[in-house]
């Protein structure tokens, strides 16, 4: 029996990146359709039933994607949506929490960046998968504590700040897969930073743990390989 592959609505008003999105994400998933407005992602949504949506922010018409994804999930909680958008200001930022976006990627679109952020979205729906456990092994002696937000060691808890511990934790709660420089950001600052500000944060924690406990992932983010 052939598995289930994952069904995507794509909503992008750009013809061309419409067909770049189709053609990566053919061999893994399905593209049920693509539309270029508000108004038909709404309806296209209660009739395909995807599991994601890829959303542009910005699209033709009176209806923004932000203003699609809420109308989408009055009717239906269970669609994933990812916002696509070319800024990432604290408007764009607000939006997306106001809609109950699951993500927000950059454009230019970078093939890997959309794949392991569409791959992180789904592992967390897999409930075969260790990730929601109180306690997640992260090699080298050390374990993560979800529950209370606590990085152990033989027991003892290693100490960290604020901003060091949410690193942590997202890169824990996305384990073994690369999460970007900007979702890392997003979660930690609350806004971007530029990738100076996120190395010296990774050097601190590299520093107060002793190892590489965090990957660099040629250019595209960074990883707790457990």
């Amino acid at each position: 029996m052939q598995n289930y592959k994952k069904k995507i609505l794509v909503v992008e008003d750009e013809s061309i990146c419409a067909e770049y999105l189709q053609t990566i994400l053919a061999k893994e998933y399905t593209v049920v359709g693509v539309v270029d407005n508000g108004k038909d992602a709404i309806i296209e949504a209660m009739l395909l039933k995807p599991d994601l949506i890829l959303m542009d922010i910005m699209l033709i018409g009176r209806m923004s994607g932000c203003e699609a994804a809420v109308q989408i999930h009055q009717q239906d909680r269970d669609i994933k949506i990812i916002f696509l958008t070319a800024y990432a200001d604290e408007e764009m930022i607000d939006y997306a929490i106001e809609s109950e976006a699951t993500a927000y990627l950059m454009k230019p679109y970078i093939k890997e960046e959309i794949l392991a952020t569409i791959k992180l979205l789904f592992a967390h729906n897999d409930p075969t998968l260790t990730i929601g456990e109180e306690s997640i092994e992260l090699g080298n002696g050390y374990i993560f504590n979800i529950k209370r937000h606590r990085l152990l060691k033989e027991n003892q808890e290693i100490h960290l700040g604020k901003k060091t511990l949410k690193l942590v934790e997202i890169l824990v709660k996305n384990i073994n897969i690369s999460v970007s420089n900007e979702q890392i950001c997003t979660y930690v600052w609350g806004e971007p930073k530029n990738d100076r500000t996120l190395r010296s944060l990774i050097y601190r924690i590299r520093h107060m743990v002793g190892c590489n406990m965090i990957e660099n992932v040629n250019g595209l983010g960074y990883k707790i390989v457990s």
